[in-house]
């Protein structure tokens, strides 16, 4: 017992390990997030509806959206975004790794009438031969990848991104990460049920690697009859570090924001969004 004790709470090299699939390919855990998706009183998985039109709207606003826009939304989760940007009458892809995600949106979509491509896949290994008018990557997505994966998908952005298209996503702030702190928690059934639809025993360690600015919250999970590890890495930025990776992908940032609702910029906020184009 104290060496599983010692092993769970020892700190991991950094990015190295991805569990993804064990959050969204899980079929307790899938149905978790979905319903964390729809809550429209929580920022969690994804935004309050308020915000989500906002920022549509927004959107709308600054790329003219229309029947000659294509739009392919990165993690689009349920189509909470996808469905409005359809309605707006663009040509409409999503990409998600949660078949339970994309299942719901797929039939909400249909109730509508509305015609998008859902693509159940990890949006890593997603291909496609259309130049898309506008990319998006929202709630913070970016952070959640390794800096390879990083660099892979920003490829793959200026590879399907048409040559006067943009790209908007949003990313965690190094004040962000200032308001970060390493925690050690234990509970029966951590955070109410969340991981298990059977009893279980779960472990959080959250810790924080200063030099490179990146936090893994690292869940260690025990039921009667299995035990394993989730692992969610962070990354954070400063404007002048997201500039870099950016620019190493051929691509300049156009505008910064405080969200992707378009708000002032303030390097004192949680997040930031900016709106980036082809060199």
């Amino acid at each position: 017992m104290f060496e599983k004790l010692k092993l769970i709470n020892q700190r991991p090299a950094i990015w190295s390990r991805y569990t993804a699939a064990l959050l969204w390919d899980d079929k307790h855990t899938s149905e978790q997030m979905l319903q964390l998706h729809l809550n429209h009183d929580v920022d969690i998985a994804s935004r309050r509806t308020s915000f989500i039109d906002r920022s549509v709207g927004w959107m709308n606003t600054q790329f003219n959206i229309n029947t000659n826009t294509k739009i392919c939304d990165f993690g689009c989760g349920p189509g909470l975004y996808t469905i409005r940007f359809a309605q707006l009458g663009a040509e409409v892809t999503g990409v998600d790794f949660s078949t339970r995600s994309i299942d719901y949106a797929r039939t909400q979509a249909e109730k509508a009438s509305l015609s998008i491509n859902y693509v159940n896949q990890d949006y890593l290994q997603f291909e496609g031969d259309i130049q898309y008018n506008l990319i998006t990557l929202l709630m913070c997505d970016f952070c959640a990848l390794s800096p390879q994966q990083r660099s892979q998908l920003l490829n793959k952005f200026h590879a399907l991104l048409d040559d006067s298209g943009h790209v908007v996503f949003d990313v965690y702030s190094l004040a962000g990460f200032g308001r970060r702190e390493e925690v050690t928690q234990y509970a029966h059934n951590l955070l109410n049920g969340f991981w298990a639809v059977e009893e279980y025993y779960g472990f959080l360690n959250t810790f924080l690697y200063t030099e490179e600015h990146v936090a893994l919250d690292k869940y260690a999970l025990f039921t009667k009859e299995r035990e394993w590890e989730v692992y969610n890495w962070l990354q954070y930025f400063s404007l002048d570090s997201l500039r870099k990776e950016i620019e190493l992908a051929g691509f300049t940032i156009t505008a910064t924001y405080s969200d992707v609702a378009g708000g002032n910029y303030d390097d004192d906020k949680s997040e930031f969004a900016v709106g980036i184009r082809k060199q």
